[in-house]
C-alpha cells in the first residue's frame, strides 16, 4: 500500500495526486493517453476526456485524439486538468477492473472480495482511484466492450481509464 496520499478536496471530491513517475514503463509507451477535467453532472462530476494535443474533448474511439505519455503530461503540468488517463483499443493488450468504493479513505483498508478477486491476477498493476475509495487493476486480457458486474467495471476497448501512479501493493 502506498505509504501518504496526498489529496485535495474540490466540490466535496477527494481527488488522489497524481504520480506519474510510479505509472509503468509498459504502459508509457503506448500513444493512448488523454488528460480530463473534472465536469459538474447533475450531483456530482465525471472525468471527461481531453486531447492533450488540441485541448478538445478526446473519442476513445478515435486515436487521433490521443497523445504520447509526454505529452500528456506536459498538459497536466499546464494546470488545465486534474489527471491522464488510458484509452484501451484494440491495439494493446490490456483490459481494467475499475472497482468503486471498496477502500476507506482514512484507514486505507480494501474490501476482503476486491482484494481476493485482484489476487487471482499474477501480471498486474494496481493503483488507487482519483476519488481515493477505489482502485483500478490493469491486466493482461482481451475483451470487447465493457461490462458492469457486482461492484466493479470491467473495460477492454474504446473506454479510457484515468491513471493516478498511486501504485497498491496487494
Amino acid at each position: 500500500m502506498t505509504e501518504t496520499i496526498e489529496t485535495t478536496r474540490t466540490e466535496g471530491l477527494v481527488r488522489v495526486a497524481a504520480n506519474p513517475e510510479a505509472i509503468p514503463d509498459l504502459f508509457k509507451g503506448f500513444g493512448h493517453w488523454v488528460v480530463w477535467k473534472l465536469v459538474p453532472k447533475k450531483d456530482s462530476f465525471t472525468k471527461v476526456p481531453y486531447s492533450a494535443r488540441s485541448g478538445r474533448t478526446a473519442d476513445t474511439t478515435d486515436s487521433r485524439t490521443w497523445a504520447t505519455f509526454p505529452e500528456a503530461l506536459e498538459a497536466l503540468e499546464s494546470g488545465k486538468y486534474e489527471g491522464i488517463g488510458f484509452v484501451f483499443s484494440s491495439g494493446d493488450p490490456f483490459v481494467a477492473f475499475d472497482f468503486d468504493d471498496c477502500r476507506d479513505l482514512e484507514t486505507g483498508e480494501v474490501d476482503e472480495d476486491v482484494l481476493q478477486l485482484i489476487k487471482r491476477f499474477e501480471n498486474r498493476y494496481v493503483e488507487v482511484s482519483p476519488s481515493g475509495t477505489g482502485l483500478h487493476l490493469i491486466t493482461y486480457g482481451k475483451l470487447l466492450g465493457g461490462t458492469k458486474k457486482g461492484g466493479y467495471e470491467l473495460y477492454g476497448v474504446e473506454r479510457y481509464i484515468t491513471f493516478t501512479g498511486e501504485v497498491y501493493d496487494v
